[in-house]
């Protein structure tokens, strides 16, 4: 077995909801979930069929994000995995409604950071063993750095003033 480390390409100002999950339904159904979580979502989906003709399915309502989302589908190559990349919202909008998905059986990651996914290869194809989020921690907080990440929080809507 062989792992690598596959470089995703986020589409700037947005963000990816990497996971796996089981039936082909999962393509229309991601896409239900991204359209009735966040009202004005631009997204577009990628679900890698791992049977019958083994094609990368799509849904979305910006091609330029559907276009990405097939791209890291190509590029990662792993059957039954699912790249849902979404613009005028973040993650945490839909990200409990995707985890509740009855096809869905994990998430790897929900980011906008440098990503790269670990692919192990087999004679049998690729699977999908985690992923690289970021970057490494540099420190830890400071009660500066803690005020700041405070504000942006609230900034950003997700805590009362």
């Amino acid at each position: 077995m062989d792992i690598k480390a596959v470089a995703i390409a986020i589409p700037a100002d947005a963000n990816i909801i990497v996971g796996q999950a089981h039936f082909i339904k999962t393509a229309e159904d991601l896409a239900e979930i991204a359209i009735g979580s966040v009202p004005g979502i631009k997204f577009g989906l990628a679900f890698s069929e791992a049977s019958g003709p083994c094609l990368v399915r799509t849904e979305g309502n910006d091609p330029e994000l559907v276009k990405a989302a097939a791209a890291a589908a190509v590029a990662v190559g792993a059957g039954h995995s699912f790249y849902l990349i979404v613009k005028n919202a973040f993650p945490i909008n839909l990200l409990n409604a995707v985890k509740d998905c009855q096809e869905v059986a994990r998430v790897f990651c929900a980011t906008a950071n440098p990503l790269q996914v670990l692919v192990a290869q087999t004679p049998g194809g690729n699977g999908i063993v985690g992923v690289v989020d970021g970057s490494p921690p540099k420190g830890v907080e400071t009660d500066a750095d803690r005020q700041v990440r405070r504000e942006m929080i609230r900034k950003f809507g997700y805590k009362l003033q």
